[in-house]
């Protein structure tokens, strides 16, 4: 057989498959002639196609130095590169064989893969683009672009791309996946699944296929299909990493904490240096109270990859949580740089301002503006007019927006008027963010006209819902909390627009109308050119209280009355105690000898510090002990061991105060300058014990130390505390739920009158 003979039956066997048979004949001519280029390039592309890297780097090389200008060689010399994990070279080697043949569309693909794989998302994009040019019918041009245009957030043009290589295979599973989680991304989730579970079907082997599947299920909370769809994943590959972290995702929402920190670090484990996943396991970790473990991870993830701006965020927020607000917006507004396209990451900010004790009023007002100029205003477009019946006595449509309609602070505090609205008066629309409903979501659900679900749905998708349900009074109830859909708001989709529930603040956005606040929230004749609505306010009270399932446990005698000392308490989110309050709080224990302090907060290397603080300060260490968070009836029994209650500042206790008023503990305030720094007074008032709100630093030191002072008062007030709450503004939710319908019907007069 001569060479050329023996080189046409390799490469038949090669092109037929028959592997084996042709690295033989390859070698065959090789043993003869050493320095046969072909033999050599094409026995290295065996060892590309079986996964031997180094050697088709090494063989390739090879027929290189005999033939040097090879376009094939040098692409196929960028693909071993690339199997090898040698991004640099692998761009190089495919940049060489393009300024040699720069025709080749699939050249161009494969320097763009490489090109992604590198982070280098701008120039990707460029090598796919110039491919599609080249080649309009190559399917795999576009699908790739499409993948980098998704990675750079450009979710529109990418859906448009992954629809062009469908166009040209339809049946291309890889496409379909990436074209899943672009219409995800873009609030259409059942056409997400309707592609993805094509590819699944299509292809049931694929795991990219049945991950995809699960990231999307997880977003529309099919929490327990997605669990599956990851396994599945994960199955047929057991060391795919992002499997793992979706599988982590998903056990989150339900959480299932313990299940998910074990899948997240599994992922770590599999990519160590993936900052995407060293920031899932520390919102995980956070989640689950392992703070330090968190901020480590999170610290990582930042120090990898310093452009990403989830991980900044996620470390701000795990850090607001310990009380070091300063380094928490300081990682927050890096995420707002870094993405300043994204508005739930500078929602983030805006809420984390709040509890800074050196931002005015004023300033947070400020950082509101900015959101709203940010990410609302250029929404303006996407108003219109609305044509409703003029009526102003008619019966009205109110829908209430929100993350939160669950077993959480701002479901129980909503409940009470959803519980008492006037039906004959106001049909009730929920439109709920609840990707893990509970026996609270149902509840409220029964006591709905009508109950949407917009888990996974667009902001656009969810205005135009609430505009075809011809909503008269559209009510946020999150502000700038977690989940919010301040981008639903922006788009004007009811005539009349409030913000509620939250907390009491501004959104910032002009596109509200009204913000509900109550006389002592915001006192008339105080500064109003801070919110961006028009305030209204209730006759009493921005809270109605309801003990709900713990209303049984009972208030118990005052605890210094058998220990000996009194115990002040805080059980507040730690993110609202700073220095400032913890140095009040000890002006207080210094005066009452032998006073102890409880405080409620994750297990974490923050406790010492602010062990070690309070001590700096005067008050021993063996004088404060932690408790950490707990079941909510459980939490509720943590006010057996208090005697008095002492307020934060600038961020007040709100529902918690609430809790330790039904528990019979008082609690004393400082009256600060913003509204969510009157809360305590609010309630305090309703009470009929304004009495107990400092207007002063030094009233709030004699006011407490007054009451420790007079055991006698403290237990009457124990004592009387849960009737007074009973029979206050606080818990009279018939007369909560009439004094909003109240504010609502002179919201809808003065439009009806406007026009």
């Amino acid at each position: 057989m001569t060479l050329r003979e023996a080189l046409q039956a390799a490469v038949r066997h090669h092109r037929a498959g028959r592997l084996a048979e042709a690295e033989a004949l390859y070698r065959q001519v090789l043993a003869a002639h050493p320095q046969q280029p072909n033999a050599l390039h094409l026995l290295g592309v065996i060892a590309l196609q079986v996964g031997q890297w180094q050697a088709a780097i090494d063989l390739i090389g090879q027929a290189l130095a005999l033939r040097p200008n090879w376009a094939e060689a040098l692409s196929n010399l960028g693909a071993a590169m690339k199997g090898a994990g040698r991004l640099d070279d692998a761009i190089s080697a495919y940049r060489q064989s393009l300024a040699l043949q720069p025709g080749d569309a699939e050249v161009h693909v494969n320097l763009g893969n490489a090109l992604l794989n590198k982070g280098l998302l701008d120039e990707a994009i460029a090598a796919y683009r110039q491919a599609a040019a080249l080649r309009p019918s190559y399917a795999e041009a576009h699908a790739s672009l499409g993948n980098a245009l998704w990675q750079k957030g450009l979710v529109d043009q990418a859906v448009w791309e992954y629809r062009q290589a469908l166009s040209l295979r339809p049946d291309d599973p890889q496409a379909l996946c990436g074209l899943g989680l672009a219409l995800a991304d873009t609030g259409q989730p059942d056409e997400a699944l309707t592609a993805l579970r094509k590819a699944v079907a299509l292809r049931p082997q694929y795991p990219e296929a049945h991950n995809n599947l699960g990231a999307v299920l997880a977003r529309v909370g099919q929490l327990e299909q997605a669990i599956q769809a990851c396994n599945e994943a994960i199955s047929l590959r057991p060391d795919y990493a992002q499997a793992h972290t979706n599988l982590g995702i998903a056990l989150r929402i339900g959480r299932r904490l313990q299940e998910a920190i074990a899948a997240h670090e599994r992922a770590v484990a599999l990519r160590p240096d993936d900052a995407v996943a060293l920031s899932n396991l520390g919102n995980a970790l956070n989640d689950a109270g392992q703070v330090d473990r968190a901020i480590a991870a999170l610290r990582r993830a930042v120090d990898l990859r310093p452009d990403l701006a989830e991980a900044h965020s996620n470390l701000g927020d795990a850090l607001k949580g310990i009380g070091e607000i300063d380094a928490a917006i300081e990682a927050l507004r890096r995420a707002v740089v870094l993405r300043p396209d994204c508005a739930a990451v500078h929602s983030n900010l805006v809420l984390a301002c709040h509890y800074a004790p050196d931002y005015s009023a004023q300033a947070l007002a400020e950082e509101a503006r900015r959101w709203n100029q940010q990410h609302a205003e250029p929404l303006r477009a996407a108003m219109a007019a609305h044509v409703r019946d003029r009526q102003p006595d008619r019966p009205l449509r109110v829908g209430y927006v929100s993350p939160d309609l669950c077993d959480h602070v701002v479901g129980r505090n909503i409940l009470p008027l959803l519980e008492h609205h006037d039906r004959t008066r106001y049909e009730v629309f929920a439109y709920a963010d609840v990707a893990a409903p509970d026996a609270m979501t149902q509840r409220m659900r029964r006591l709905c006209t009508r109950w949407r679900s917009i888990v996974g749905l667009g902001d656009a998708q969810v205005a135009e819902m609430i505009r075809q349900d011809r909503i008269d009074i559209l009510v946020d109830l999150a502000l700038h909390t977690a989940g919010n859909r301040l981008l639903v708001f922006a788009r004007k989709p009811a005539p009349v627009q409030v913000t509620f529930a939250g907390y009491p603040g501004s959104t910032g956005l002009t596109a509200i109308d009204y913000r509900l606040s109550d006389p002592y929230l915001d006192p008339p004749g105080c500064d109003e050119s801070v919110y961006s609505e028009k305030t209204v306010r209730l006759p009493h009270s921005f809270w109605c209280y309801d003990p709900l399932d713990c209303g049984d446990i009972p208030t118990g005698p005052l605890p210094a009355l058998d220990k000996g000392y009194i115990t002040f308490g805080c059980l507040n989110n730690f993110c609202k105690i700073n220095q400032g309050v913890l140095r009040l709080w000890v002006q207080v224990m210094k005066q009452i000898g032998n006073s102890r302090l409880l405080l409620l907060s994750a297990q974490g290397s923050h406790r010492q510090r602010t062990l070690d603080f309070l001590e700096q300060e005067g008050v021993n260490r063996s004088r404060v002990d932690f408790c950490a968070h707990c079941p909510r009836r459980q939490y509720m029994q943590l006010y057996h061991r208090i005697d008095i209650g002492l307020d934060s500042f600038p961020y007040n206790g709100h529902t918690t105060s609430l809790d330790s008023f039904w528990m019979g503990v008082p609690v004393i305030t400082l009256v600060g300058d913003r509204a969510v720094a009157r809360a305590g007074w609010c309630q305090l008032s309703n009470l009929g014990l304004a009495e107990l709100a400092g207007q002063t630093p030094e009233q709030f030191v004699r006011i407490a130390t007054e009451l420790a002072g007079d055991l006698p008062r403290l237990s009457g007030l124990r004592a009387t505390m849960r009737d007074r709450m009973q029979r206050s503004p606080l818990m009279d939710a018939a007369a909560f739920a009439r004094d909003i319908e109240a504010a609502y019907r002179q919201m809808w007069r003065t439009w009806c009158q406007a026009e």
